[in-house]
């Protein structure tokens, strides 16, 4: 690609944010002005090195995050290129969250904390992360909206233990598996998950902005770490009359 395609603004070294959050910066910038249209590819990691004078490590650690806002995809021998605007939805079938999901689509998500206590695993949450009942786990309820219409509720229970401190943690309007690997170094290697379509309750549908008796998908998931440790297990219901999901089998 032209080398005049990309900004030849410099990244600041004076600067508190880090070198790799700036170079995302610079990428997300020339994506989302059409400066690298979909399917081109991006610089090599070696060009960017030299353009930016960074280390391998700072622009390997940018290009995971633009995958994983779903910004860019990567081929492997190919390099990286810019995902085109997508209008289905695929967490349910990868190991991405709803918030990375919706990165980059362009829609305006906006994520409310309703509550986040500790408690007790019961029979279900207990069985699920593998602990004992009654082990001490946190539980966190958010309302994500998109483009100002409610979109999915959900509960959300970890291992307290694990994630000391997480109460203190400002949620609103972030991701929490962004906020998990950057705080205690946790991201998703797998999950299983279960749909249904089911009848919310009205307190549910009072939520979601549904009528009475209208159906929601629920979606129950367990989540596990690199070491096949689960350490999230979540139950959300889904407004989905106004979104389709997508899952690739390869």
């Amino acid at each position: 690609m032209p080398a005049h395609a990309l900004s030849d603004a410099r990244l600041d070294r004076d600067s508190k944010e880090p070198l790799w959050q700036q170079l995302v910066a610079v990428l997300r910038d020339a994506i989302e002005t059409g400066t690298l249209a979909p399917d081109q590819a991006l610089p090599s990691e070696a060009d960017l090195i030299d353009r930016y004078g960074v280390s391998r490590t700072v622009v390997r650690e940018a290009l995971a995050e633009l995958v994983r806002r779903g910004q860019i995809y990567k081929i492997r021998a190919k390099g990286s290129f810019v995902s085109p605007p997508r209008r289905d939805l695929s967490f349910i079938g990868s190991n991405a969250g709803s918030s990375e999901d919706l990165s980059g689509t362009g829609r305006t998500v906006v994520t409310h904390v309703l509550s986040l206590d500790e408690g007790e695993a019961d029979e279900h949450e207990a069985p699920a992360l593998r602990v004992p009942e009654g082990t001490p786990v946190l539980r966190m309820r958010r309302l994500r909206t998109v483009d100002g219409t409610p979109w999915l509720l959900v509960r959300t229970t970890l291992p307290r233990d694990r994630f000391a401190g997480l109460l203190k943690a400002n949620l609103e309007n972030r991701s929490l598996y962004d906020h998990l690997r950057r705080t205690y170094g946790v991201s998703p290697a797998g999950a299983d998950r279960w749909l249904k379509a089911v009848i919310p309750s009205a307190e549910e549908a009072a939520l979601l902005e549904l009528s009475p008796g209208t159906p929601a998908l629920d979606i129950e998931s367990v989540a596990w770490d690199d070491d096949g440790q689960p350490f999230e297990y979540y139950h959300a219901l889904h407004r989905s009359d106004e979104s389709r999901f997508y899952v690739g089998v390869r």
